[in-house]
């Protein structure tokens, strides 16, 4: 019965990609009530000429369905922190979920000759850098004013403001996306031999 359901949902959903000459690929999902990006992620050929993983760039990652027999024995422990992005119209988000240290303990800096970003704790607990590939694309420079945090229910929230320039080409690509009809099953034009 649940195959059947899902069988349904998959073929009712709309699939599209976009696959450039280099072999890359890319997969966007946006809401289009909110007229927010979900999901965008990449991935390109393997070197032995199949497709690579998915690199989720905005978004959260799927857990893997695909038992594996070392599971059971090796786990990751449920209460690491889980680093992911969520952009919102104006700003792009980081969370960054089991960090129960309070908001003092924190700092974020930029590092503008390494593009990116780095959020360290004082007590030398965690640890992460990160760049902001919108801002690597466009050759926009990074700006430490823009950076922000806010700390709730052990989830740190890292929010960077939009420079105009890519609130301008989000807005062109939202419009361009807008044009987009999807198709129906069995609305595609195949040809036959």
């Amino acid at each position: 019965m649940a195959v059947q359901s899902w069988s349904a949902l998959l073929k009712a959903s709309t699939k599209t990609a976009l696959i450039h000459d280099d072999g890359k690929e890319m997969a966007e999902e946006y809401d289009l009530t909110t007229d927010e990006l979900i999901v965008r992620k990449w991935r390109s050929k393997s070197t032995l000429k199949g497709q690579g993983p998915w690199e989720i760039e905005v978004g959260e990652p799927v857990p893997s369905t695909v038992p594996c027999l070392e599971s059971d024995v090796i786990k990751e422990n449920c209460s690491n922190p889980v680093f992911m992005r969520k952009d919102t119209k104006t700003s792009f988000l980081w969370r960054v979920r089991n960090l129960p240290y309070p908001k003092e303990v924190y700092n974020i800096s930029v590092e503008p000759d390494q593009r990116c970003c780095i959020l360290r704790t004082n007590n030398k607990k965690y640890y992460k850098k990160f760049n902001v590939p919108d801002l690597n694309r466009s050759q926009l420079p990074l700006d430490s004013s823009a950076l922000n945090f806010t700390h709730a229910n052990n989830t740190l929230i890292v929010s960077y403001k939009k420079p105009k320039e890519i609130l301008t080409l989000e807005h062109e690509l939202l419009r361009e996306v807008k044009k987009l009809k999807g198709t129906n099953e069995g609305d595609v034009d195949c040809k036959t031999q």
